[in-house]
């Protein structure tokens, strides 16, 4: 398949200087979007979307009939050489203008602001830098907005008095080559568009130069423009342009009424266009890479896991290597406290539930060690392995049946593991994780909420908790022996969440270099933590509870069980039968570990994420589930593919692309898919029972406010959550998505309702003596979306609705480096 290149485009027009001589100037370019020279100021505007004059792409259209394509040629010389005799062939000049017109082709270009430095010199050797300090921010800036295999256009026009009438060539080099003093930017050059004619022509040589400038921007006529055999096919691509573009009627109507059918009407000339792409991509034979899905079943007795260990194991160097970042190190402290907040926060409620016999030492010591198991030997590393909320109600409903029934609660979960370990181990064999394919979006987006509502509803539910213990006191009864507990806690909670929050906004503002927002954007949990820890720490004369970290690898309640469970019981006695139905409560932690685990790695990889390490669903569920059958020998937790944790890890980790088109927004350049950030989170949860004294200075209302950040950011992305906003909102102010223009409002509501009706029984039964159902009524959802929904709604509705790549996916705000900025005018 042929690569294109991305292509900048710059447009000179040959003007007069106050010397009465002839030269070259730059007057705008294209990097996707339009930039013109200001006149007055002589400087650069600000990016637009260019519009263009309906006869400019006529006359362009009726203009276009010297073509040159694949021009071996290497000096701009060369060049002009070459289309100047095509020119006389051609009888679009006489003879005796061979000369005026050769020097007018190679007349001086005057730049608005030249850079003479490679890209790969400024970033292979940084010392240069010092050499360009006299060199404006703009001007470096513009360099890293072009893309590293960006070919250039130049597009020269204007009029002379020695010819009679137009004359003009389009060229296509056999190679792109660097054309000096030609392009502000160091650059090699693959096309030229020369328009030369007589001042009394009746034609506007600066709309033709913009159109046919705004069309080599556009990624269509540019790759056409690479595969012309002819001008025919040139005209075809400008025929396709003119199918998408629009034309105003004179008018007095303006304002947003105007803005919003221009919109309307072009997405869906766009779309058609798009649609015939899908056509034709169905059609052209697929690669071994794009077949390679790892859901595919092999036939084979665990196929699947040796599929999945030959596609990633070796990577494994590189999963190391690609961790030298600091990016990386900031993600490492992130996650280190959004890993220690729920181990500590689910294994005090642990504590709670079976009277000490689970708690935060178990947890802890469980995050660490199969954490970094699952690092060193999972297929997709950015998982992060922890404890989740409907693990905890399934080990609440356990204990009270094990106490009830007068079982030993540790030795009863022992069975559990050793009957996980068999159904893991059956269902890998015969790649039972096929089944993965049945759990679509709506499944993916209900249990998605759920998790992240269980991370909210903690955070205010502990706090309520905090007031209820130190209740508000009036301002006459307050004195320095009575300091409001419940009021600081709120305020750490909440200010600990604000900090994060909009110091991650601020990585997306004007303010300060890119470089400096950058790193306060990704440090912004740190920041927050510490700052909030320092002002708890300055209050001396107020209460506060701290993290309650256990001293020492020791057990919860060491005068109630040790580190190891002995399989008949504390007294020999355990029963035969529970040893055999153990198997059932063993199939409902398998459901759940395998949905969250699952349902984890499908939304981290996603296709919009870009990641090109592959994932492996097979080898992945072995490992988490193996890990927490043996775990249960030693009395210690199961742990799953944790959410929220995941998705967050994800996100801190995706690094996006500088090379943007001024006025553009960023995209995913890539994601540091490493297992070191992971590892080093569960070496250091591990470590932070040794770090005891230090932790616990730690308010645990900071920790809230991390578990309340975490939910509500993890919240973004969700389609759910945009569409329940809908509800309330008029459809006019309805955004630009697939399934709002294509689903009936009323259809898409009805939709999101039936999603919040599953999301409120599973809320229900999750908090009610039913618990022990969750994990069944949990997969009820895959044949409910599967059977019901599709009696209910249309396959097109369904496709909107349901589809794995309807908006809105991956929110691409996230790192959005030096967007604002590049839309103000320089």
């Amino acid at each position: 398949m042929y690569v294109f290149s991305q292509v900048f485009v710059e447009l000179n027009e040959l003007l007069m200087d106050k010397n009465q001589e002839m030269h070259w100037k730059e007057t705008a370019r294209w990097i996707k979007f339009e930039e013109d020279v200001e006149e007055e100021t002589e400087r650069w505007g600000k990016p637009h979307v260019a519009s263009l004059s309906f006869r400019s792409l006529l006359e362009l259209r009726k203009t276009i009939s010297h073509v040159l394509l694949d021009l071996d040629q290497k000096t701009l010389p060369g060049i002009a050489h070459q289309v100047v005799e095509q020119m006389i062939i051609s009888d679009q000049i006489r003879a005796q203008d061979r000369a005026n017109v050769l020097r007018a082709l190679l007349l001086k270009h005057r730049l608005v602001s030249p850079l003479r430095i490679s890209k790969k010199l400024l970033k292979d050797t940084p010392q240069f830098f010092g050499l360009h300090k006299t060199k404006s921010k703009h001007e470096l800036k513009l360099l890293e907005k072009i893309p590293e295999d960006a070919e250039a256009t130049v597009v020269l026009v204007g009029s002379v008095d020695f010819l009679d009438q137009p004359t003009m060539a389009f060229v296509r080099l056999q190679e792109a080559v660097l054309l000096e003093s030609v392009l502000e930017v160091p650059i090699p050059v693959r096309f030229l568009f020369v328009l030369l004619g007589p001042p009394n022509a009746n034609i506007d040589y600066h709309q033709i130069g913009r159109s046919i400038s705004t069309l080599m921007s556009d990624k269509h006529f540019h790759e056409a423009a690479y595969l012309a055999d002819e001008r025919q096919d040139l005209l075809t691509a400008i025929n396709s342009f003119l199918d998408c573009s629009i034309v105003l009627p004179p008018s007095e109507v303006g304002g947003d009424e105007l803005l919003h059918s221009i919109a309307r009407f072009q997405r869906e000339m766009l779309h058609k266009r798009h649609e015939q792409e899908v056509k034709l991509q169905a059609k052209e034979p697929k690669s071994p890479e794009d077949t390679d899905d790892p859901l595919r079943r092999t036939g084979r007795l665990f196929g699947g896991v040796i599929r999945d260990a030959r596609r990633r194991y070796p990577k494994y160097i590189s999963d190391f290597k690609d961790a030298l970042s600091p990016q990386c190190m900031a993600t490492v402290i992130f996650i280190y406290f959004a890993a220690l907040s729920p181990a500590i926060t689910f294994g005090g409620l642990l504590g709670e539930k079976t009277d000490g016999l689970i708690g935060v030492s178990e947890l802890i010591i469980s995050t660490a060690v199969q954490g970094m198991v699952f690092c060193l030997l999972g297929a997709q590393p950015l998982l992060v392995v922890g404890f989740s909320g409907p693990l905890l109600v399934f080990e609440e409903s356990f204990y009270s049946f094990c106490r009830s029934s007068e079982i030993e609660y540790l030795t009863g979960r022992l069975w559990i593991g050793i009957w996980l370990i068999i159904i893991v181990v059956l269902t890998v064999a015969f790649e039972g994780s096929f089944l993965v394919r049945f759990v679509t979006r709506f499944t993916q987006e209900i249990f998605s909420f759920l998790i992240s509502l269980i991370f909210i509803y903690e955070t205010f539910f502990k706090l309520g908790k905090i007031f209820m213990d130190h209740p508000l006191r009036s301002y006459a009864s307050q004195t320095l022996n009575q300091p409001n507990t419940a009021l600081l806690s709120l305020v750490l909670t909440a200010g600990t969440f604000f900090i994060a929050f909009y110091l991650r906004k601020f990585k997306n503002s004007a303010f300060f270099p890119g470089t400096l927002r950058r790193a306060i954007g990704d440090f912004g949990v740190p920041i927050a933590i510490s700052t909030m820890v320092l002002l708890d720490y300055s209050i001396k004369d107020t209460y506060t509870q701290k993290l309650s970290v256990p001293d020492g690898f020791s057990v919860t309640s060491p005068d109630k069980r040790g580190w190891l469970i002995h399989p008949l019981g504390s007294d020999g006695q355990f029963p035969i039968w529970m040893m055999v139905a153990s198997i059932l409560p063993a199939l409902l932690v398998y459901i759940l570990i395998f949905m969250e685990t699952q349902i984890t790695t499908l939304i981290v990889s996603k296709k919009d994420r870009m990641l090109v390490k592959g994932s492996g669903f097979h080898l992945d569920l072995l490992i988490i589930v193996v890990g927490g059958g043996v775990s249960a020998l030693f009395g210690l937790p199961w742990l799953t593919g944790a959410t929220v944790r995941s998705v967050t890890h994800a996100n801190s980790l995706t690094v996006m692309s500088k090379a943007v088109a001024p006025g553009d927004k960023p995209r995913i350049q890539e994601v540091k898919e490493q297992r070191v950030t992971g590892f080093l989170v569960a070496l250091l949860v591990g470590l932070s029972i040794v770090i005891g004294d230090v932790l616990r200075q730690v308010p645990i209302a900071v920790l809230f406010g991390i578990f309340l950040y975490m939910g509500v950011m993890s919240l973004n992305g969700i389609q759910l959550t945009e569409r329940m906003m809908l509800l309330f909102m008029p459809p006019k102010y309805h955004p630009d998505h697939t399934y709002v223009r294509k689903v009936r409002t009323l259809r898409m509501h009805l939709f999101t309702c039936l999603q919040l009706v599953c999301l409120a029984v599973l809320w229900a039964v999750m908090s009610t003596s039913a618990s022990l159902a969750f994990p069944f009524v949990l997969v009820l959802t895959v044949p409910f979306r599967r059977f019901l929904l599709s009696r209910i709604f249309t396959h097109r509705e369904i496709q909107c609705l349901d589809a794995e790549d309807a908006e809105p996916s991956l929110d691409d705000r996230e790192g959005q480096d030096e967007y604002t900025e590049m839309q103000m005018p320089v």
